[in-house]
Order: C-alpha cells, then sequence, then structure tokens
C-alpha cells in the first residue's frame, strides 16, 4: 500500500532557519523522497546542502538532471534552476520563471502532484509574497496533505499566511514540531488513492519542463497586463480567492508577485532617467563652459536655463527613489552571507 513518502519543502526569506529547523527533526531512517526549494539570486553559490547535511540526520546534495529519487536524500534546488519531479527521478530545468523565481517552489509542488498524488505532502515555510500557495492548492487537489509554519514563528510570514488564506490546510506549526510531523505522517497511508493516468502524466511532463499548462489556459481571458519577462499577454486565472496570471510561455505570477516585479521594473526605469538626466546636465553644463569663452553671453543665459530644468527634474526622480535606497531587503537566510538576496534573474 502507498505511504506518505514524497516531501517538498519550500522557503525563501528566512528559510534557511526554518529548513533547519524542519530538517534536524528527521531521523536517520526517513523513509521518503525530500525534495526542497530555496529562492536565490540566479548568480549565487548555494552552501544550503552543506548547511542541512551538518544539522540533521540526513545528506542533501543539489540534484543532476534525471537523478534518481532516493529515500532519506534531501535534493535542493541549485540556483537558477527549477527542481521538477517525474515518476522516479526529479528534472533540473531552467523553464520560465514563476513569480519572478527559478527556483519556483510552485513548480515543485505541481510536478510532486501530477507525479505521486496523495502521497506528497507540501510544507510551506518563512517567505515573502506568495509562492506555494498555487502549488498546495495542487497538491491538496491530488488527495495530498498541506502543512505551513506558523506565521508566528517565521521571520518572514507572507508565504505561510497566503498559503493559509487560500488552502485548506492540514497543520499549522512552529518550524521545530514540522520534522516530528513528517517523521509520523511517512508511515501512514494516504485516505484517498485516486487513480494516476500515466499517460496524461507524460503529456504533463512535457508542460513541466517548459512551465506551462495549455490546458489551464483554455478558457482563461486576457488580462489588460503584460508579462515582464516576455511581454506576451498575460491571462487571468482564478482558483477559489486566488487570481493568478500565467503567459502562453509559461511565465506565471499572483497578484502580489506580479506587482513586486512591476515594482522592480520601474525602478530600474528610473535609475536609467536618472542617469540620462544627469548626463544631460553635465553636456548643457559643457555647452555654457564654452559659449562662455566664446563671449556668447545669451547662449549662457540658455544654457545655464536649460541646465536648472534638467537638475530640477533629476531632483524629483531622487526624491522618488530615495525610500528605495535604504530600503531593507530581505534575505533567504537571516544569517548565511553566501545565500544572498530573494530575487532570482
Amino acid at each position: 500500500m502507498d505511504r506518505r513518502d514524497v516531501v517538498v519543502i519550500g522557503a525563501s526569506a528566512g528559510g534557511v532557519e526554518a529548513l533547519s529547523c524542519v530538517v534536524a527533526g528527521l531521523p536517520a531512517d526517513f523513509a521518503a523522497y525530500v525534495c526542497v526549494v530555496l529562492h536565490l539570486p540566479a548568480n549565487a553559490k548555494s552552501v544550503l546542502p552543506g548547511i542541512l547535511s551538518r544539522v540533521g540526520r540526513l545528506e542533501a546534495l543539489h540534484p543532476v538532471d534525471g537523478q534518481a529519487l532516493e529515500h532519506g536524500q534531501i535534493l535542493v534546488a541549485p540556483p537558477d534552476r527549477h527542481l521538477l519531479i517525474e515518476s522516479g527521478h526529479v528534472r533540473v530545468t531552467r523553464g520560465p520563471r514563476e513569480h519572478g523565481y527559478r527556483p519556483s517552489v510552485d513548480a515543485l509542488f505541481r510536478s510532486a502532484a501530477q507525479s505521486y498524488g496523495p502521497r506528497v505532502t507540501g510544507v510551506v515555510l518563512s517567505g515573502t509574497l506568495s509562492d506555494g500557495t498555487v502549488g498546495l492548492q495542487d497538491i491538496k487537489s491530488h488527495g495530498g496533505l498541506a502543512i505551513v509554519q506558523r506565521p508566528e514563528n517565521a521571520l518572514y510570514a507572507n508565504m505561510p499566511r497566503s498559503a493559509m488564506e487560500n488552502v485548506d490546510v492540514d497543520h499549522i506549526l512552529d518550524a521545530q514540531a514540522i520534522g516530528p510531523l513528517l517523521a509520523d505522517l511517512v508511515t501512514t497511508s494516504p485516505t484517498t488513492q485516486p487513480p494516476i493516468d500515466h499517460e496524461v502524466l507524460q503529456v504533463m511532463g512535457m508542460h513541466m519542463e517548459r512551465g506551462n499548462n495549455d490546458a489551464e489556459l483554455h478558457g482563461a481571458k486576457p488580462s489588460a497586463f503584460v508579462c515582464p519577462d516576455c511581454e506576451g499577454t498575460l491571462f487571468e486565472i482564478q482558483k477559489g480567492s486566488l487570481v493568478r496570471y500565467r503567459c502562453r510561455v509559461g511565465h506565471a505570477y499572483t497578484l502580489d508577485s506580479l506587482l513586486d516585479v512591476k515594482s522592480e521594473g520601474l525602478e530600474r526605469a528610473l535609475w536609467v532617467a536618472l542617469r540620462t538626466l544627469d548626463e544631460k546636465t553635465d553636456l548643457v553644463q559643457e555647452l555654457a563652459s564654452r559659449a562662455l569663452a566664446r563671449g556668447q553671453k545669451h547662449s549662457v543665459e540658455h544654457f545655464k536655463e536649460q541646465a536648472a530644468i534638467v537638475a530640477q527634474h533629476a531632483s524629483l526622480i531622487r526624491e522618488v527613489l530615495a525610500p528605495s535606497e535604504s530600503r531593507d531587503i530581505p534575505s533567504p537566510n537571516g544569517d548565511d552571507t553566501e545565500l544572498t538576496g530573494e530575487r532570482s534573474a
């Protein structure tokens, strides 16, 4: 009889501490497949497998594409790669970002649900925004279990809170209590055993690799928003109270992650505008100096007026950007200096 022997865990800001607590509570004979996604910048050097191996009794490692799943191992998504589960093995791919992230928690959870159905337990830990919520919905719809770190126990509560607000969560626990619960759950069998259509799974596997699901877009209405990654049309998909967006390529967003990425794009555009205005100020001042050297008083006054107007425009943009210059961007780990930043490139 099948057991709940597939565990998928997702975290972001503050995630190293929470993951360490969970892994420390797993026994050496933990008979389950364990896969982990932690948001990291694309160019980061991830030392997470070493951290988890030291704090727990199980070996943690970055897998290679096609690596077989084994009980008692913790497979950690490498930076800038999605970690997907297929029957008996994992895929390590560079598919479209979801919520601006690669690796994406939703991508891992969705693939596990489609491949192992009720055998899957999904765990959402500390993090900002809402990655993992849609994936937990998929796990629940396939008969699996959903566990969420208690928001009051998380360094960053948004990811757990989003899951709680949109998913019928089975357990809400402090991170320290999740490991022992998983150890108990792995010895139990799912109460329901919906049949898995392996022919459909094969088709879904191709969609998972590129991060898309054409069936999901069927009947979805085009939104007024453009995909920040590929500039394609974003289609609006609603499941329960959760509204999300996906383009034909496979980039996916919830409302909060779309706002976050759009805000980053606006900030980049403002910095470009500020640089351009500063360069224009320097050029106009240079023209004023040359006109002064030639005794062209009217030209000097004209260029000085232009320089003052441009400098005023630049000052307005600086005022808009000033709060972001001192903004404290959360780290996904809290204390490990080699795992810095939350947004994947």
